[in-house]
């Protein structure tokens, strides 16, 4: 039984970004995928991708021969229930399903996307995404994304403060919805995990680990004592502890814990701060040499992103301009 147990682990392995923030996954659609995976009881491994951060393909699921990625049509959460087992059957018809759905892949998933690129200055987008590469490009990447974002929800200098309103007042919206969905119930739909128990308590764990203390999407969800319970209970089940650092503070940990460390007692003896040496003319030399070695390493990054990423068409119109025919 161990054997066969050994083997089919072996056999599934869902890829996914690094470990972070105390969690298996710091990528909300990888950590969907292993939540779905621990609700449905298969037996997999977990393995890393460090290179490519930004690919869509990522997170994707091996069986064996066969690998199913993200960015396929259905999306990593329907073709897992293809492949390992339909967590929805029974509950997928139910009336509030649809409209449950909609909440959270459009409305919730938007908050996130914003906060984590925009609204928290890209800070843990960068812990997630970038911050295994050099600092120069994960640096432009991160930049690059968060311009992507504010490109897609339309926001500009001018309508930026009315756009933020827009997609907290959406998010706020949507946790009363669920919280109202959820009442006394362990999950969303008739006591037992689904698919979008995956998809929200994904969005709920980064939410609540990922976003900092000063986030207003971390702040509205604390609000919900129903959703922060249910958050609790399915944590407890399904994140194995060995997945979770001991020294990870709770998501619940009030926030002057950590500051009162900082606090002096009466009987302590104030530190005395340390002469600092005059810095030699070599050292100023070095140091101004280092700030423009870095300027120039992202000028770099830049200019080839750039050219890359208009290296395409480019080629096109001049082999048109030319007169060569492909086809011959």
């Amino acid at each position: 039984m161990a054997t066969e147990e050994n083997e089919s682990t072996q056999r599934n392995t869902l890829v996914v970004r690094k470990s972070c923030f105390g969690l298996p996954t710091g990528c909300p659609q990888c950590l969907s995928a292993y939540i779905f995976l621990k609700f449905s009881q298969v037996q997999f491994s977990l393995d890393y991708h460090p290179n490519y951060p930004d690919s869509d393909q990522i997170p994707y699921f091996e069986t064996g021969d066969y690998v199913t990625y993200n960015n396929e049509k259905e999306g990593i959460i329907e073709c897992l229930k293809r492949d390992v087992g339909d967590l929805d059957t029974g509950v997928s018809s139910l009336p509030d399903w649809i409209a449950t759905k909609v909440l959270l892949t459009t409305w919730l998933a938007d908050a996130l996307e914003y906060e984590l690129w925009v609204g928290c200055s890209g800070s843990s987008a960068y812990n997630i995404y970038y911050s295994d590469l050099p600092w120069p490009i994960g640096k432009v990447l991160c930049w690059k994304k968060a311009f992507w974002v504010t490109q897609k929800h339309g926001i500009s200098k001018d309508n930026a403060e009315v756009k933020e309103e827009e997609i907290y007042g959406r998010a706020n919206s949507a946790y009363d919805a669920l919280s109202i969905l959820l009442g006394e119930q362990k999950y969303l739909f008739e006591n037992r995990p689904s698919s979008l128990d995956a998809i929200f308590l994904a969005h709920a764990l980064v939410v609540l680990k990922a976003l900092p203390e000063s986030s207003i999407l971390r702040a509205n969800f604390l609000e919900r004592t129903i959703l922060v319970r249910y958050v609790q209970q399915c944590t407890a089940e399904i994140i194995e502890a060995s997945a979770i650092p001991s020294n990870y503070p709770d998501f619940h940990a009030e926030p002057s814990s950590s500051a009162s460390k900082g606090r002096s007692t009466p009987g302590s003896k104030p530190k005395t701060k340390p002469k600092r040496k005059p810095q030699t003319k070599e050292e100023k030399t070095f140091r101004r040499r280092a700030k423009y070695f870095v300027v120039a390493q992202v000028v770099a990054v830049i200019l080839f992103l750039s050219v890359r990423s208009g290296l395409g068409d480019n080629a096109d119109l001049e082999l048109d301009d030319a007169g060569y025919d492909l086809d011959e």
